[in-house]
């Protein structure tokens, strides 16, 4: 077996679920139009919270996410969630991206620095030998929970329309404790709800 396997396996172990870990208390800087501010992640409770990690500014893949992130953002707002992007920029990095780039120009959300790497690394998405960030995504709810977490290959980007969904999933679940989600499950259709009549049937 491949050396780097082996080595990778050692670390699969140590791994710690985050799903309905409570997000830890951390203050960051943001940039947001045109201001610079401090945040705390305790800030955004009473309301969903979307945690969007990538890996730098001035990247590739990083402003198509971004920009795709943007065009949803008031679908976003609708739903009361706040989008806070994430990367080890520092703030001032971040306004002469959003300065300078197309793409990003159209942003409204904070845009947070996390230049040490603290919260990156409280949730396993920081890359120690590179010091950036995975993309990482977490979706959190109103009371500070974590209900459902992606992360990437920071060459592979993600699905804001997804990302959508599963929003409009958590938010269906909270308030319908009852029942789930199937498979691709859309706002509107047929929701699950889970008993012994159920099993073997679906």
């Amino acid at each position: 077996m491949n050396k780097n396997i082996m080595e990778n396996k050692n670390d699969l172990i140590k791994g710690v679920n985050l799903i309905n870990s409570h997000l830890p208390e951390i203050e960051l800087e943001v940039y947001q139009q045109e201001q610079i501010r401090k945040i705390k992640l305790a800030d955004y409770h009473g309301q969903w919270l979307i945690l969007f990690f990538y890996p730098a500014d001035f990247t590739f893949v990083c402003p198509t996410e971004l920009k795709e992130l943007a065009g949803a953002y008031e679908k976003f707002q609708d739903l009361k969630a706040e989008i806070v992007s994430v990367s080890t920029d520092t703030v001032y990095t971040h306004k002469a991206w959003h300065d300078s780039s197309d793409a990003i120009k159209g942003i409204n959300f904070p845009m947070a620095a996390d230049p040490t790497g603290k919260l990156a690394k409280a949730l396993g998405v920081y890359l120690e030998d590179a010091g950036l960030a995975l993309r990482g995504t977490f979706i959190v709810n109103p009371k500070g929970f974590i209900k459902a977490l992606e992360i990437n290959d920071n060459s592979i980007g993600r699905s804001v329309q997804e990302l959508l969904r599963k929003l409009q999933a958590a938010i269906f679940v909270d308030q319908h404790g009852d029942q789930v989600c199937p498979a691709s499950w859309q706002p509107g259709e047929a929701t699950l709800k889970p008993g012994l009549d159920l099993v073997g049937k679906i």
